[in-house]
């Protein structure tokens, strides 16, 4: 079975169940497989970047098998406003988010309840200058584990909402974006937009940011928030301290 999301921002949970670790989140028009399906909740695997989780079966609306496929070989076509709306008939409003899909709107035999948007679009690949204007977008919003919209995400949904919006496809967990794109040696190497990513003592990737001019990164950490970056990582002049351990530069434009 396929569906496809129809609400702001649903849970992905790591078990089904309603206290279960929110992983990620699914954003409105996102679409997916169905994997596994119990009495409430659902195993699902997104189109976008793979990745697997449990949703609630109230939370998302079943598509057929050839919907699924022309979602998948369609252009995206994303919300590019902080906050908009999709209208629906009775007056009708489903607030939405930064990068919710809207590709599916022109379909009538998907978007059954005549959705409208009204609202600023955007589709294609963009310079890599304008990777920081996305970023700078989502400044102060608060971190959250699993979240991937201005009004709570983590770092590396952060970072691949960031790359999404400009046409460019990152996979959702720092360690899997680590895997991606092209080894840098040195900082000095490094142009704004690409990424940096940082370790814990076990070696683990555990963080990642985008890199600004000047030596400065946007990542989020408590918050989105610029901090220096130096060899060593990530520096916080309010803390007076490093906070993250430097472990590669990537360039993935």
């Amino acid at each position: 079975m396929f569906a496809i999301c129809n609400l702001s921002a649903i849970p992905l949970r790591i078990e089904p169940n309603d206290r279960s670790e929110i992983v990620s989140q699914v954003l409105f028009g996102e679409h997916f497989e169905i994997l596994e399906t119990e009495k409430q909740w659902s195993k699902i695997k997104l189109h976008y970047d793979d990745y697997v989780g449990w949703v609630d079966n109230k939370q998302f609306q079943l598509i057929s098998l050839e919907n699924y496929e022309t979602l998948c070989n369609e252009a995206l076509i994303l919300n590019s406003d902080l906050v908009e709306y999709i209208s629906a008939p009775n007056n009708i409003l489903i607030p939405i988010t930064l990068g919710a899909s809207l590709s599916f709107l022109n379909h009538t035999d998907i978007n059954t309840i005549n959705y409208e948007f009204e609202g600023l679009k955007t589709s294609g690949t963009k310079p890599k200058s304008n990777i920081i204007n996305t970023a700078y977008m989502y400044i102060n919003a608060p971190y959250l584990w699993g979240g991937k919209t201005p009004f709570g995400i983590d770092c590396s949904g952060f970072t691949q909402m960031v790359y999404k919006l400009n046409g460019y496809k990152l996979l959702r967990d720092a360690s899997q974006q680590a895997n991606q794109g092209e080894i840098l040696s040195f900082i000095e190497e490094s142009e704004p937009g690409d990424l940096a990513f940082f370790d814990n003592e076990d070696g683990k990737i555990i963080h990642v940011g985008i890199i600004l001019e000047n030596n400065y990164i946007i990542h989020a950490s408590g918050k989105v928030r610029i901090d220096r970056l130096d060899h060593l990582g990530i520096y916080n002049a309010e803390l007076n301290r490093h906070t993250h351990r430097l472990r590669v530069i990537k360039k993935n434009i």
